[in-house]
């Protein structure tokens, strides 16, 4: 595990805090490497310079458990521990195998602890992640010559309903209207809740503006600090997925938001640690506010717009969605939609403007054909 204490000798143009995550997520990704067998060590060297951080560390996890398996469920490893599986072995390794690990294994399986059984159901679309890191895998494998065949067209296709826009998840308009007024009244909260909510209201609507505004992703948010922020030029700073930096315009509301959390809520700069004082958004305990803390808070909110229990709140995923869709709604293109929120693909981007059902139902209400009687 890495060293908590450490100091970044940090030359770049990112935050120290956004440095400090990267570095954990990459002494993540060296553990799961050290576990594996050493004639993949070019294809870890491929993932670090051809995928993201995220992506790296999934890819990893899923090889690895695919190596436990040949271990603890079939014949074709002698060996005694992952890292001492051989290439010959790997090489041996057939399309029906892995078929039979996707198919049959990976659907269900038990973990067994010492006073409980959990069982694990994947469904389609995990499982198809699972059979992509393999086929990354046995084609690098392949390509550098260390197995002798491309066993990877005889993998079994895995079928992916297609995206319903109608089933996208996402707060209607006046919905955001009603988590934003529970925001700032304390609406639909509870005694409890509203202690906390007096002292944190307007920290909490300036994360749903931005949120709803921008469609940032939980991960861009909760790295965001003071210095971010350029209010004289009217813009801010986020870095995206595979370090990209991107400079995003502020407006009116959320530069207004922003300003009276920092001017009239966020605790003096002389009490705040040297580690967090750079932070945007702060705990109760003058600390960075974690991943889990930003969610939870937006589950709590959302659950009030859609008056169900705090469990069925939405993420800050779906905010995400909400903030694409009422861009589209309001008249924006998509390629201007697909830019803002950093789409890879513009087809994504076309599922929120395919979800305008209020728009179907007006075009056909005032386009009839024969005249009341």
């Amino acid at each position: 595990m890495p060293s908590k204490n450490f100091i970044v000798h940090n030359k770049s143009s990112k935050p120290d805090n956004i440095v400090k995550s990267e570095n954990e997520m990459i002494e993540k990704c060296l553990s799961l490497e050290a576990e594996l067998p050493r004639f993949m060590r070019d294809f870890f060297i491929f993932l670090k310079n051809s995928v993201s951080l995220t992506s790296r560390h999934a890819y990893l996890n899923d090889v690895l458990f695919f190596c436990k398996y040949l271990i603890t469920e079939t014949d074709i490893s002698n060996a005694d521990m992952v890292k001492n599986i051989s290439a010959e072995e790997f090489d041996s390794i057939k399309a029906r195998d892995v078929n039979r690990y996707i198919g049959d294994y990976c659907a269900r399986y038990l973990i067994k602890k010492t006073d409980l059984t959990i069982i694990m159901e994947n469904h389609n679309r995990a499982l198809a992640r699972k059979k992509s890191s393999l086929i990354s895998l046995f084609k690098f494998l392949y390509r550098d010559e260390i197995i002798s065949k491309n066993i990877t067209d005889g993998f079994n296709p895995i079928k992916l309903p297609k995206p319903q826009p109608d089933a996208i998840k996402k707060l209607e308009v006046d919905e955001v209207a009603i988590m934003l007024d529970a925001v700032e009244s304390g609406a639909g909260l509870t005694e409890k809740e509203r202690q906390y909510w007096k002292k944190t209201k307007l920290r909490d609507k300036a994360i749903l503006v931005l949120f709803t505004t921008y469609g940032l992703r939980l991960n861009e948010l909760q790295q965001l600090n003071i210095s971010s922020f350029n209010f004289n030029r009217g813009e801010f700073k986020i870095y995206r997925k595979r370090g990209k930096e991107v400079n995003m315009p502020l407006n009116k509301s959320v530069e207004k938001a922003l300003k009276d959390y920092i001017n009239q809520e966020r605790p003096r700069a002389d009490s705040i640690s040297e580690e967090h004082k750079d932070a945007l958004f702060l705990s109760m305990q003058r600390k960075r506010m974690t991943k889990l803390s930003v969610r939870k808070l937006v589950k709590k909110y959302t659950s009030i717009a859609l008056d169900t229990t705090r469990e069925n709140g939405y993420s800050p995923h779906k905010l995400r969605a909400t903030a694409a869709s009422s861009l589209i709604q309001y008249g924006f293109s998509i390629y201007d939609v697909q830019n803002l929120l950093d789409h890879d693909n513009v087809t994504t981007t076309q599922l929120y403007a395919a979800h305008k059902k209020n728009v179907k139902r007006e075009i056909v209400k005032n386009f009839e054909w024969l005249e009341e009687e």
